[in-house]
């Protein structure tokens, strides 16, 4: 038995409460950067401390977010008063959640397909990250959709790798969340969406089988059923959230706390809409698993494109930020509507 068992029990359904996600801030620099060169925002170590602790200081985010992943850079920083993150985030009892996976890297022998790397020296990474006050991690696989792609190599592979983190992170005392996204890019159908997903989803679920990982002590982050950007045909919302909740009846097992989704390139709108249809019924009562989100754009772009850096638009960004969470937690109960995001955003 493990010794964290209980624990990682009460972390896992605690990630997925009522009203509450997870929020994905664990961009790593290089994303983080581009993404503030995009908005004419200085790319320094100092400017992404004010960024984060900008998305942490919003007034009562606890009330929506349950845990914050975040980057190896972010849980080593501090407030501008030299408060640690994580202290903010335990006092906004916002449970600490940490990225550990190296990146996706191109997969030797098979082009236009990436492996996600990290395993090696992730046990002693999980127990400084546990020490630190982490209480669940992450790890990305990339799966594209393309001509003759995903190669059934490039889905056993980031499974493995998968599920050999969830392992380590159960041993370790963290809540893993699993995440084999599907991405959004291509002219593919949501039909073809729905096969990848389908033969990833069975694929990743065998691995984690074998290793011996605990399907109650963990969380998936999956991908939605959905067109391709590129496709000429897109789906309907209702067809989104019919296809996604079927795959993962079919694939996803009931002892599993809650599935969190990834927003995957939606807009903050789709990413909602999508979330809310699917606690809706009758789908809602098809789901024996919490249904809940773990967005990261869909949550913090808004905020990012009016604060631009500039301390004095710290206030209105944490109400964009505070009004983004707030509409995906209505979501995840199936109380949202559109109606929602023209009401101001208040703190």
């Amino acid at each position: 038995m493990n010794q964290y068992a209980q624990e990682l029990r009460n972390t896992a359904k605690a990630m997925v409460a009522p009203n509450q996600g997870v929020l994905a801030m664990d961009e790593s620099n290089g994303t983080c950067n581009k993404r503030f060169g995009k908005e004419g925002i200085e790319q320094t170590e100092e400017k992404r401390r004010q960024y984060r602790e900008l998305i942490l200081t919003t007034p009562d985010l606890g009330n929506y977010i349950s845990g914050a992943i975040l980057y190896d850079e972010t849980i080593r920083q501090k407030k501008e008063d030299g408060t640690p993150f994580t202290q903010v985030m335990k006092d906004g009892d916002i449970i600490i959640g940490i990225k550990v996976d190296k990146g996706a890297k191109d997969l030797a022998g098979h082009p236009g397909e990436k492996v996600t790397e990290g395993l090696d020296g992730l046990r002693d990474r999980i127990a400084e990250y546990y020490q630190m006050g982490a209480r669940f991690a992450k790890w990305r696989a990339v799966i594209t959709i393309g001509e003759g792609i995903p190669t059934p190599a490039c889905i056993e592979a980031n499974a493995h790798a998968l599920a050999r983190y969830a392992a380590l992170c159960q041993e370790g005392g963290l809540v893993p969340i699993v995440e084999p996204e599907v991405l959004i890019d291509g002219d593919h159908t949501i039909d073809r969406c729905y096969e990848v997903t389908d033969k990833t989803l069975r694929t990743v679920f065998d691995q984690l089988r074998t290793q011996g990982v605990e399907f109650d002590q963990m969380i998936l982050k999956p991908s939605m059923v959905i067109s391709g950007k590129q496709c000429t045909q897109q789906a309907t919302p209702q067809q989104v959230a019919e296809q996604t909740i079927k795959c993962l009846r079919d694939n996803v097992p009931a002892s599993v706390p809650g599935i969190a989704f990834l927003s995957g390139g939606q807009t903050p709108e789709q990413a909602a809409q999508h979330l809310h249809l699917m606690n809706s019924e009758p789908l809602k009562s098809l789901c024996p698993w919490r249904v809940t989100f773990s967005y990261a754009r869909a949550i913090q772009q808004p905020a990012l494109e009016h604060w631009k850096g500039q301390t004095n638009k710290v206030a209105e960004a944490q109400k964009l930020l505070h009004h983004r969470a707030q509409c995906n937690s209505a979501a995840s109960m199936g109380n949202y509507s559109p109606e929602m995001e023209k009401q101001p955003a208040m703190v």
